[in-house]
């Protein structure tokens, strides 16, 4: 046997290279004795992995002088040591715990240290402390990740504190907070009045990532004391306590009614007053300005008491032996509230001298008995009769009416010839011969488009001014003129107008659809002069606002209402209205002050808010309502969402795009620049969205410069630049408010791309000719607050940048007006002008030769004839094996994306061609749809559309 003195090693090399020694000689020994009984060889033992940590050290902080302990654990492992700032840490520091893994039988081994502030503090350099473990196996060894340690502290100052303001109510409020400088930085918190803000809480507040509190609109509630609050592990700190006063400015109450005149007689005054109570100041808000009551003149008419004029003559001897005198209170008569005369009005007295029996003076007062007993039963007996005969008046009258009535709703026949040249007469016709071969049958479809408006609404005759209103036609122009001895009209007369009918006859060549299609224009033009719709819901009375509603009446043929130049209409098609009805159809874009906002917390308004109605009207297909929006579409971060408001006026979400179901009532078909809605009941709507996660969205906006019209005759000169959605009803109505105010537009609007950040819109101007002009802005630059643009509320935004010249003289202005979204993209106006020159009227809006009319009736609506699109239905409604039907169809015209809608509808086909031509009604040629059906294959409807089309 060999003996073997083992010493202390003093490392982990040291180690290893005794435990191979000594397990060399003890394998030299034993050969010997056991050679004639172990094998000549043996399995070899499955190699060692690398160690694995399974626990490394973190990162840690010193709090004041508490050392922090940095802790690894591998497997398997046979040693494992801590190695800091490239050396390695005394063994002695070391904490070893050793342990045998029960699943894999491998040695675990766990090494704690413990790192102090003198250690940390005694680490020269740019690099933090750090320190990292390192693992031995018999198969190599495994480092782990550094964990550094550093010093924590927070100081004690705020680089910025907020401070206190005053705003008025509805104003956003901005408070800044930067914490203290720290290791590791340090987390801020708000609180209000002590208690913590949670913006998850109240949507109305908002932290940024600069540590900002924002106010979005301030109430009255938010009137408190805020403080900013600083912690880290080290400390907490507290800034300074910022006062928000949330003010309100007085408003004056409505006047009162004027009092009575003070002077009974004469001259006196009247008074009325209002008070400073809406609202009334509060907060330190300032008061209402100008005086509280109002005093006028009066006259008030004297009181004059009545007089009584001399005793007339004594009247002849009468049968029973009196005779009579009188008088009047006439000298003067009472007026104005004085007092009558006092006594008798007639005297009687014997005239005989008593020698009648009957001398007894009968004196008659005019004040407490005017009238015998017989006289009374007289006058009661006048009243009775009298109120007969009223009684017996108002049922003649009535009978009269109700048989009138009767005789205008069974109608009657006339002549169309006879009915066009008397005058328009609106009484009632002779009905003709019932054996005219000319009258229309009843068997044949009436055509809807005739003269419906014209009937109901009032008529003109032809000698009548063309220049009474722009929606009367001339009627010797007009296509009432056109030849048509033959033709007979049957119009049902009644006082709300819910229908006429047209019968025509079947089979005869005097009744055609085409010569029926003639008084097309008239229809529309009585549709224009026509009311608003009784069943409107919320009050509407279908305003007659100029450039923002359309209307016309319609029937089973269809039509199309357009708002000129706000790309706003409605897609009538045919079939939705019952055959032998006609509906006075509106379409209105409600003004922003008149209607609330659809957009919700963090939602923004991407269309004009828009109502068609009658609300309530049973349709029997889909209309399509088309309106423009301010989305930018190029990327998916976008959440829209279609509402409507109910008879409440509350918004309901009618469906949101990509999450579409069998319940969903209507379809949304995107654009880039509008979007179209397939929808089965009439009311208000508007689209509304907001940012998907994780990507902001973005809205398109237009900028738009203006400036007064010239020439200037002040040296004061101003430049306005709005900011708006780009839309053409929000580009037509700001140049509507500019008309107005007399100002012009510079050039043409500029887009600008604004993104959901949180940013304000910035504008400022540069490179004034400052020896000439001088701007009266103090600050640098305006802000726009990003709430007021992202909300949508259509309300035009604009800033006002004053200048002022030298002198009159000065008449060239050249200058940069730079308009960015802060960290966002920016437009630059390069302004050149005189502003001495007069500019010739400048509008990015079509000319009224291009734009379309605002209403079109009957087949003249739609760009595809009726005998085309019955043979498409019937070709492809019936569903295909090989795919070729109805869906495909979809496919190529890009409606595919949520094909369950149109698979509920009893002609798929038709629904896809109302709303084909709804997308390309401007633009709509027959050549985008051939191809799509030659793609498909399908050559027997190509043929058709070559026949009877003109593609």
């Amino acid at each position: 046997m060999f003996s073997v003195r083992i010493q202390r090693c003093s490392g982990p090399i040291h180690l290893l290279v005794l435990i191979v020694i000594c397990g060399t000689l003890i394998s030299d020994t034993e050969s010997s004795d056991y050679s004639e009984v172990l094998p000549d060889s043996f399995p070899s033992a499955p190699a060692e992995p690398l160690p694995e940590f399974q626990v490394e050290p973190e990162d840690a902080f010193i709090v004041k002088n508490r050392p922090v302990k940095l802790s690894c654990k591998a497997a398997p492992a046979t040693q494992i040591y801590f190695k800091c700032n490239g050396e390695w840490v005394n063994q002695n520091d070391h904490v070893t715990k050793e342990s045998l893994d029960q699943m894999t039988g491998l040695v675990m081994r766990e090494v704690d240290i413990s790192v102090s502030r003198t250690q940390v503090e005694e680490l020269f350099g740019l690099e933090d402390y750090w320190c990292q473990c390192v693992a031995w196996s018999s198969a190599g060894t495994t480092k782990s990740r550094r964990a550094y340690v550093r010093i924590a502290y927070l100081r004690k100052n705020f680089e910025q504190e907020p401070l206190g303001r005053e705003v008025r109510l509805d104003q956003e409020v901005l408070l800044q907070c930067r914490p203290p400088e720290g290791i590791p930085p340090a987390e801020v918190d708000w609180l209000k009045n002590e208690e913590l803000i949670d913006p998850s809480q109240d949507s109305n507040f908002l932290m940024t990532v600069d540590h900002d509190l924002i106010i979005k609109q301030a109430r009255l509630s938010d009137t408190s004391n805020y403080t900013c609050v600083a912690r880290n592990v080290v400390a907490k700190r507290r800034s300074s306590t910022a006062t928000l006063i949330v003010y309100v400015s007085g408003g004056w109450s409505s006047w009162t009614e004027w009092s009575e005149c003070n002077a009974k007689c004469g001259r006196g005054w009247q008074r009325r007053t209002r008070s400073c109570t809406n609202p009334a100041p509060l907060n330190g808000g300032a008061v209402c300005e100008g005086p509280s009551f109002q005093r006028v003149t009066c006259t008030t008419l004297c009181p004059v008491d009545g007089g009584w004029t001399e005793w007339s003559k004594w009247s002849a001897c009468g049968t029973e032996c009196t005779h009579w005198r009188s008088r009047e209170c006439q000298a003067p008569a009472p007026r104005n509230g004085g007092r009558h005369c006092v006594g008798s009005m007639m005297e009687s007295k014997n005239c005989t001298e008593g020698l009648c029996v009957r001398n007894k003076k009968v004196s008659i007062e005019h004040a407490s008995h005017p009238l015998g007993a017989g006289s009374s039963v007289a006058v009661y007996a006048g009243l009775v009769g009298a109120l007969l005969l009223c009684v017996l008046l108002v049922l003649c009258v009535g009978v009269l009416a109700y048989r009138r009535r009767c005789r205008h709703l069974h109608g009657d026949i006339t002549d169309s010839s006879s009915a066009l040249t008397a005058a328009f007469h609106p009484g009632n016709y002779k009905p003709p011969r019932q054996d005219n071969p000319h009258l229309l049958h009843p068997s044949m479809p009436p055509d809807l488009t005739a003269t419906a408006g014209t009937i109901r609404g009032p008529l003109y005759s032809l000698q009548q001014s063309t220049l009474d209103s722009p929606h009367k036609i001339p009627m010797t122009t007009s296509p009432l003129l056109d030849p048509m001895p033959t033709l007979k009209i049957k119009v049902y007369n009644s006082s709300t107008m819910s229908s006429l009918e047209l019968p025509s006859s079947g089979g005869g060549g005097g009744g055609s659809d085409s010569e029926i299609m003639s008084l097309k224009m008239v229809g529309t033009m009585g549709g224009m002069r026509g009311g608003g719709c009784g069943g409107d819901h919320y009050g509407h009375t279908l305003p007659r606002e100029p450039g923002l509603s359309a209307s016309a009446t319609l029937g089973c043929l269809g039509g199309r209402l357009t708002i000129p130049n706000t790309g706003v209409s409605l897609l009538v098609p045919p079939g939705t209205i019952p055959q032998g009805k006609f509906y006075e159809m509106y379409l209105i874009i409600n003004k922003w002050e008149k209607t609330t906002l659809p957009s919700e917390g963090s939602q923004t308004v991407l269309s004009p808010v828009v109502s068609c109605g009658p609300s309530g009207m049973v349709l029997g297909r889909p209309v399509v309502l088309t309106l423009p929006h301010c989305a930018l579409l190029d990327s998916p971060d976008w959440s829209l969402t279609l509402k409507s408001q109910s008879h409440q006026g509350a918004w309901e979400e009618v469906l949101t795009v990509g999450e579409e179901s069998l319940s969903t009532p209507c379809y949304l078909q995107l654009e880039e620049q509008c979007c179209h809605v397939l929808m089965e009941q009439l009311g208000t709507y508007g689209l509304v969205g907001q940012s998907a996660p994780p990507h902001p969205a973005c809205k398109r906006l237009q900028l738009a410069l203006f400036a007064p019209r010239a020439p200037c005759l002040s040296l004061d000169y101003s430049l306005r630049v709005y900011c708006i959605q780009d839309t053409p009803h929000a580009l037509k109505e700001v140049l509507e408010v500019e008309r107005s105010l007399g100002g012009v537009l510079l050039e043409d609007p500029k887009p600008l791309l604004f993104k959901d950040s949180y940013h304000n819109l910035r504008l400022s101007i540069h490179d004034i000719p400052h020896s000439h002009w001088r701007s009266k802005l103090l600050a640098k630059y305006q802000e726009i607050p990003f709430y007021h643009i992202w909300s949508g509320s259509q309300r035009p935004l604009h800033c006002t940048f004053s200048l002022e010249r030298g002198s009159l003289a000065v008449s060239q202005l050249t200058c940069k007006i730079c308009v960015r979204q802060v960290e966002g993209e920016g437009q630059i106006f390069q302004l050149h002008t005189d502003i001495q020159e007069t500019l010739p009227p400048h509008s990015p809006l079509p000319s009224g030769g291009t734009c379309l009319p605002s209403s079109q009736v009957g087949s003249y609506a739609f760009r595809l004839p009726a005998s085309i699109r019955q043979k498409i239905c019937a070709s492809l409604d019936a569903p295909s094996a090989r795919g070729c039907d109805w869906r495909l169809l979809a496919h190529s015209l890009g409606f595919d994306r949520y094909l369950n809608y149109f698979a509920t509808k009893p002609s798929p086909t038709g629904v896809l061609l109302d709303l084909w031509e709804a997308c390309h009604q401007g633009d709509a040629d027959l050549v985008s749809l051939a191809t799509a059906l030659e793609d498909m294959g399908k050559s027997e409807v190509l043929v058709v559309m070559t026949t009877d089309g003109d593609c």
